[in-house]
């Protein structure tokens, strides 16, 4: 399957291409080229998964590991050594099969969203980078090939997320992502140094073989500060991940992430980039269940309370954006606490499953979120919920795609997030008690607060629109992949999912729990529908009447409980002015001083016996006569 290549190669070369001739080209044709280009990759993708499911991929009833190419880069010792390869299996092909294809939607989509925008071709151009950055993370064959597509994600997403480089705002919202992922990637360079110290390897396979021997009995016996090696580096590897995935409290850089070009919302803070860590947990599950299970104790915790937290927010903001970016904090949070509530093994493994199970749904309905309200946006050219208001009836395409979604991410059968929502429910009910009910009720605020953004928009009639701007339905190739992504939402909950990931690489059978779990999942969402149906079907006072009720806790959530401000004065107060400011001056005072203090002497020095070298004979003379003088009464005198 060497040909797999090409899905990495083909988004690089239209990078080059698209970077370096885009503007010799009209802006279309740099468009086509690159949606061309990315339809090559979906479709070798496609193929790529077709073969590895159907045909090689299986040896008996256990998935391989198919490595097509490999080949050593960099070598340090005999054993260590960094490699640049294509690691086939299920979790990479299955994320394969996801880049490609909302990548695909996004490049058709912004044919249409993108159109007459100063910068068309250099969009694309970035475009391209970031799924070849995303491409080779998923595919790595060993952690540091991770973590260089891990900084390249960084980098791409950097440059979209500031694609709008004469505002402020989101030249400001590009250095934050950029900051905030950067402090998590230096805890995850630290973990992967320590753990290749201690394992002698960076290699995927040999890290994970064997239920992670080599890494338990490498760590065994090491501590430090009362917690085990192991547990040190799979945290600070964690740490890269929590990052990446937008976790408490590294989450503040997503939210502003919105300033940059709605579809590249729905490609990097939806449906790839920020699933990167959960992804990176994935790939190291075995490292974590053997090796450090308490930190995969810790992920549960962790992912729970960030998915309660960011759905609480999402209750109070009126961007549309924003709410479906808070929704994205919440629902990633929700594939963590899956892996960390997960066992190892046959239906022990159901959270692991389910964790990417959901990944998989979840990347299609929530780029149909964000591309519909892209849809929205364009045809009323404001993010604001109160500008909006019962446009059903002059977008029914995008009115009942943005239904379907909602629909899904609340959990409602037969629509995918159902399935994989119930079955993280399910893992967690059987692992611990105090995070199922955390989740439970993180579900009913998901359903409540997507069908207050639905209703708000599309038929709370409160908006009243001119003749001169009526709204109208998006041009084809903006709601041809709504479409698309409509039906991959509707139907991609039926694919057993559990015949080809496991924790273990070896299939096992799942059923909905009807009458518990199940119940329980469904009438949750049901209560939250309900609620935010006769609150904001039509106008009504008792929105504004509830949030003024609610006070202190309404102006806390609205302002996103002041996390940017705490961050602002932990950065400012406590990094700036009381660690900062106190290396400055040493380094000013005494490192500077110290060595402003040596020139100052050797100056002085130089300056008093410069004239021993001044070019007067006479001097020389008197000099070799006085110096014989000496010589000769020291020696009589001896």
């Amino acid at each position: 399957m060497e040909y797999s290549l090409l899905i990495i190669a083909t988004p690089f070369l239209l990078f080059l291409v698209l970077g370096l001739l885009g503007m010799k080209m009209k802006p279309s044709i740099a468009g086509i080229i690159g949606t061309l280009g990315m339809s090559l990759c979906a479709i070798v993708a496609y193929t790529v998964a077709y073969q590895y499911f159907f045909q090689f991929g299986k040896v008996g009833e256990e998935w391989t590991k198919i490595i097509p190419l490999n080949f050593e880069w960099l070598r340090f010792t005999d054993k260590l050594h960094i490699d640049l390869g294509i690691l086939l299996d299920p979790i990479s092909v299955m994320m394969l099969v996801v880049i490609t294809t909302v990548s695909l939607m996004v490049h058709i989509y912004s044919l249409g969203y993108m159109k007459g925008e100063k910068g068309f071709e250099r969009y694309y151009a970035f475009l391209s980078l970031f799924s070849f950055s995303m491409l080779g993370l998923v595919v790595a064959t060993n952690i540091f090939q991770m973590y260089i597509f891990w900084e390249l994600v960084g980098v791409s997403s950097y440059s979209l997320i500031g694609f709008y480089y004469t505002k402020p705002s989101a030249v400001a919202a590009s250095k934050k992502a950029f900051i905030v992922t950067r402090f998590a990637d230096l805890g995850f360079l630290v973990g992967i140094l320590i753990l290749s110290f201690y394992t002698k390897t960076f290699d995927f396979e040999l890290l994970t073989a064997d239920h992670a021997a080599l890494a338990t009995t490498s760590f065994a016996g090491g501590t430090f500060l009362g917690l085990s090696i192991a547990t040190w580096a799979m945290a600070l590897i964690f740490m890269g991940g929590a990052g990446k995935s937008a976790m408490f409290p590294l989450h503040i850089w997503l939210p502003d992430a919105m300033e940059g070009p709605t579809p590249v919302s729905a490609l990097i803070h939806a449906a790839t980039m920020v699933v990167a860590g959960v992804y990176l947990v994935a790939r190291l599950f075995p490292v974590y269940f053997f090796a450090a299970p308490d930190v995969l104790e810790m992920i549960a915790f962790v992912g729970a309370f960030t998915a309660l937290f960011a759905a609480v927010i999402a209750i109070t903001q009126t961007d549309i954006k924003r709410v479906l970016a808070f929704s994205t904090i919440s629902q990633i949070a929700y594939m963590m606490v899956a892996l960390g509530v997960s066992g190892y093994g046959d239906h022990d493994g159901l959270g692991y499953m389910a964790s990417m199970f959901h990944l998989f749904t979840h990347a299609f309905f929530k780029a149909l979120l964000f591309l519909g309200a892209g849809s929205v946006i364009h045809a009323v050219h404001s993010n604001e919920m109160d500008h909006m208001g019962g446009l059903h009836k002059y977008m029914k395409v995008t009115s009942i795609t943005f239904f379907i979604a909602c629909l899904a991410i609340a959990g409602i059968p037969p629509f995918s997030g159902f399935f994989s929502k119930d079955e993280i429910l399910a893992a967690a009910f059987h692992h611990q008690p105090v995070i199922f009910w955390t989740l439970w009720v993180v579900a009913g605020l998901t359903a409540f607060y997507m069908f207050r953004l639905y209703f708000c928009i599309f038929w709370n009639g409160k908006r009243e629109y001119s003749e001169h701007h009526k709204p109208h339905e998006s041009p084809a190739p903006m709601t041809i992949p709504l479409i698309i992504l409509a039906v991959f939402s509707v139907f991609t909950g039926f694919i057993p999912f559990s015949d080809f990931i496991s924790s273990n690489q070896i299939p096992f059978h799942t059923h909905i729990d009807w009458t518990g779990v199940g119940a329980l999942s469904i009438g949750v969402a049901v209560i939250g529908i309900l609620i935010a149906f006769l609150l904001y079907f039509k106008d009504s006072r008792q929105p504004a009447k509830m949030a003024k009720a609610l006070g202190v806790f309404y102006k806390a959530t609205l302002h996103k409980f002041y996390m940017d401000e705490i961050w602002m004065w932990v950065t400012q107060t406590v990094i700036f002015r009381c660690i900062c400011a106190p290396i400055k001056w040493f380094d000013r005072h005494i490192i500077d001083g110290s060595m402003d203090g040596l020139a100052w002497i050797t100056q002085k020095s130089s300056s008093s016996i410069k004239g021993l070298q001044s070019g007067q004979v006479q001097f020389y003379a008197w000099v070799f006569i006085f110096g014989s003088i000496v010589i000769a009464a020291l020696v009589l005198f001896l």
